[in-house]
């Protein structure tokens, strides 16, 4: 089995880096392809990749191997499809991550998902869905205002998707627990964010009462109807965070000692609320155990779902902890600022931080949750005590105390939140020591990073094995953290950066194969976790461009997919049965399905390019006024953000508009102007007869007045961006007779 999953994170691995070598290669947007090109390439990686899903379907030499593989292709397939429909997008320069893009990716994605029943393509397609909806009414290209009763819309449709994909992820039709837990959060968080958002206005009550019942509704469900930790679990973790938000509104609307002392009391009852809840639920594992009479398979899957649930509780319960802890420290802050005691508050913070610590440290008989939450308190107390005071010796004091809570103490949870506030100590107290050394950040990060891996290295010393594995997980964590931090600092000797980033990547690759072959879960997922973030992260890092990017991506992984698929060869054992998902999708008329779906991928690709290149051909050409900018699309790479003189009406026409209408459509008239013979607004579009030289331009207006055509991006290649910033002056525009619009060309002149 270890060998196995050494292989499964390879495959994984190299496909992954193929994707992300793709990703970077179109986004670079590299100017020796021509439009042809980019779409025939698109397409083939597409095909490419289908067809080597196929392929590993069919093959037989190793099928616990070639199962996982083939299936991993069809989703990088799918992915794949997404890069190359933001890949045309990019070619014709439409509008930049534009919600069009992730509906027709989440159009294969479930259908992908309904043929295959992976959980992968669940996610893929959960995620697609939500950004086509947050992409339609907050896209990130354009400037939208939508009212409150716009917003309320907005949130209860939210709210409804998450509840419908609930309700089906737990019918036999399509029980799916991944879904369930994405749909069960994404409903809470929808009704959470409408409690905040309609905080002043007539839709409070509204929305409050929605939140409520869905938290009291789910506790019933999954308490009285069909019994769940897990979810229950979760569900106290929503009503956590609907009274941690009905507090952060108290908070923002009062600042009192009475409102402080207030806070400290809402802390208590927040964390004992905590300890009965998952008292409660420790009691129904009892309950079970009494009446538990059914065969081994239930009790062994019964085993399964309590360890689940028991670990689900521990991230929940510390969670809730850390809120309460958060809440806690600012509430006694707050309070020692606004008592009137003379003297310099910062000295009274210091003092009170250390009784607390050493109350929690040395009172034995104090309740678990009070020690844990009086320590962490005490600590955040101290933190902020002396960052305002600025003493070396007062820095090195709390850390000592720190120090030996953190020996004297017990538990996973408590254990990580006192290292991680360690962390924050040291910072400080390194800041405080180099202050003078230019580049003192870059330092620090390294030091620390130096520091967690000594950590992690030496935490053998450690007698007791829990605290050796705590010390183990947590020096970990923070090694990968600053490692990854460092690859995003500025040099502090040459090519540091490039340096930092090779060694992040070999470390954290060595890592997670050493982790898995050593079966250790949870260091290995830390490890992988790191990875994908780093590959992830990178595309943002401007030390090194995305072609470059690319092509050692594109490099590592073909040697990831070599190296594991030779390692396969020579550990491949015939006797595992594969694991493909529940549905083939290439055996039997799954293939005739999953044709008709590449096809559709093909067809998407092919008609968005003819429809552009024939407006393109035989589009009425006018030429606009613009006003560039230069960000970067998280799918398309560089682009040139266009603001035209016609994206703002005129006065007489904006009185027309003055009601906020959230990306109503509208038609403009422009004409030809004085200035360059550049097309001005004239008026908007009755339906009346056009006079000559007039052009009808299909829009969008939001409550901001501005229209926008469709033709506001410009995408150049990685690191031209400012330079077409400071010629274009003009944008020639093809225009078709229903007034669509394709971008032709920018211009000086």
């Amino acid at each position: 089995m270890v060998r196995l999953n050494v292989t499964r994170v390879g495959f994984l691995m190299g496909v992954s880096l193929l994707l992300a070598a793709i990703v970077y290669f179109f986004a670079a947007n590299w100017d020796g392809l021509g439009r042809a090109d980019k779409i025939l390439l698109s397409a083939g990686l597409i095909v490419l990749f289908y067809g080597a899903s196929f392929l590993f379907a069919k093959l037989k030499g190793m099928p616990q191997h070639f199962s996982f593989l083939s299936s991993l292709l069809l989703v990088a397939g799918c992915i794949s499809f997404g890069a190359s429909a933001a890949l045309v997008n990019q070619v014709y320069h439409s509008h930049a991550d534009t919600f069009e893009i992730f509906l027709v990716w989440s159009i294969p994605a479930l259908l992908l998902a309904l043929l295959t029943r992976y959980s992968p393509f669940y996610v893929l397609a959960y995620a697609l869905v939500h950004l086509t909806l947050w992409q339609l009414f907050f896209p990130t290209s354009l400037s939208v205002v939508h009212t409150e009763e716009q917003l309320l819309g907005i949130g209860a449709l939210f709210a409804l998707l998450n509840a419908l994909v609930l309700v089906a992820a737990h019918s036999r039709w399509l029980q799916s627990a991944v879904l369930r837990l994405l749909a069960f959060v994404g409903l809470q968080v929808a009704l959470l964010a409408m409690t905040a958002l309609f905080e002043t206005s007539k839709y409070d009550i509204l929305s409050n009462i929605a939140s409520l019942a869905a938290i009291a509704l789910s506790f019933f469900f999954y308490y009285r109807i069909r019994l769940n930790v897990t979810m229950l679990t979760f569900t106290g973790l929503a009503a956590s965070a609907y009274a941690v938000i009905r507090y952060l509104e108290l908070l923002d609307e009062h600042s009192s000692t009475e409102f402080y002392i207030g806070g400290l009391l809402f802390v208590a009852a927040l964390l004992t609320a905590n300890v009965f809840f998952f008292r409660f639920l420790n009691s129904i594992h009892s309950g079970e155990d009494e009446e538990d009479k059914e065969t081994d398979a239930v009790r062994e899957k019964d085993t399964d779902e309590r360890k689940k649930g028991a670990l689900s509780g521990k991230i929940v319960s510390s969670i809730v902890i850390i809120v309460g802890v958060l809440i806690g420290s600012a509430s006694l802050i707050g309070l020692v600022l606004t008592l009137d005691l003379g003297g310099e508050p910062e000295y009274l913070l210091y003092a009170i931080s250390l009784i607390m610590l050493l109350a929690a440290i040395l009172l034995p008989k104090l309740n678990p949750a009070i020690r844990y939450t009086v320590l962490t308190v005490g600590f955040a107390a101290g933190l902020v005590s002396i960052a305002w005071i600025d003493s070396v010796l007062l820095s090195l004091l709390l850390m000592a105390i720190a120090v030996f809570g953190w020996l004297w103490l017990d538990g996973r949870a408590q254990h990580l939140f006192i290292y991680s506030l360690l962390n924050i100590n040291a910072a400080i107290l390194l800041f405080q020591l180099l202050d003078s050394l230019p580049h003192d950040s870059a330092y620090i990060v390294l030091t620390l990073a130096v520091l967690h891996t000594l950590v992690y290295t030496a935490q053998h010393w450690l007698q007791d094995s829990k605290r050796r594995q705590h010390l183990r997980e947590a020096g970990l964590f923070y090694m990968l953290l600053f490692l990854l931090w460092l690859t995003f600092m500025e040099d502090i000797f040459p090519h540091s950066g490039i340096w930092f980033s090779l060694i992040n990547f070999v470390v954290v690759t060595a890592l997670a194969f050493h982790f898995i072959n050593r079966n250790k879960g949870w260091e290995a997922g830390i490890s992988l976790a790191f990875w994908f973030v780093y590959i992830g992260v990178k595309y943002y890092d401007l030390l090194w461009t995305l072609m470059h990017k690319s092509i050692t991506l594109a490099l590592l992984g073909a040697l990831f997919l070599g190296v594991t698929y030779a390692y396969a060869y020579r550990t491949r054992a015939a006797s595992v049965p594969a694991d493909q998902p529940g549905y083939k999708p290439w055996s039997g008329s799954g293939i005739i399905w999953l044709l008709i779906v590449i096809l559709l991928q093909l067809g998407y690709l092919a008609w968005f390019t003819a429809s552009s290149e024939s407006l393109l051909a035989h589009g009425k050409q006018i030429k606009l006024q613009i006003e560039p900018l230069d960000p970067r699309s998280m799918l398309q790479g560089d682009y040139v953000r266009l603001n035209y003189s016609i994206s703002t009406p005129p006065d007489k026409v904006r009185e027309e508009l003055e009601r906020p209408r959230s990306t109503a459509r509208v038609q403009v008239v422009v004409r030809p102007g004085i200035e360059a013979d550049a097309y001005v607004f004239d008026r908007l579009h009755r339906g009346e007869p056009l006079a000559d030289g007039e052009v009808v331009l299909n829009g969008r207006v939001s409550g901001w007045q501005t229209v926008y055509y469709g033709i506001e991006t410009w995408f150049v290649p990685e690191g031209t961006g400012r330079d077409t910033e400071q010629s274009a002056k003009y944008a020639y525009v093809r225009v078709s007779a229903r007034g669509d619009a394709v971008l032709e060309r920018l211009s000086e002149s």
